[in-house]
């Protein structure tokens, strides 16, 4: 089976997010899973990018969409 890996730069554009932004989320580990091959070089797997984000749909906005989870 062959993945897809894909750079910081190509998940902003998937998501709507800065590159920055992915670094924060990396940070606090709240992103989608990535790989660090090398201390500089972050890979991420485009089906977990797109995995997560499906994970993150919500069916109404406010407090009570966050109490529901």
């Amino acid at each position: 089976m062959t993945e897809e890996f894909i750079l910081p730069v190509v998940v902003a554009e998937l998501t709507g997010l800065t590159v920055g932004g992915l670094a924060h989320l990396r940070y606090l580990g709240r992103g989608p899973r990535f790989y660090k091959p090398t201390p500089k070089k972050v890979l991420y797997k485009r089906s977990e990018v797109i995995a997560w984000v499906e994970a993150s749909a919500q069916t109404q906005t406010g407090e009570r969409a966050l109490v529901a989870r």
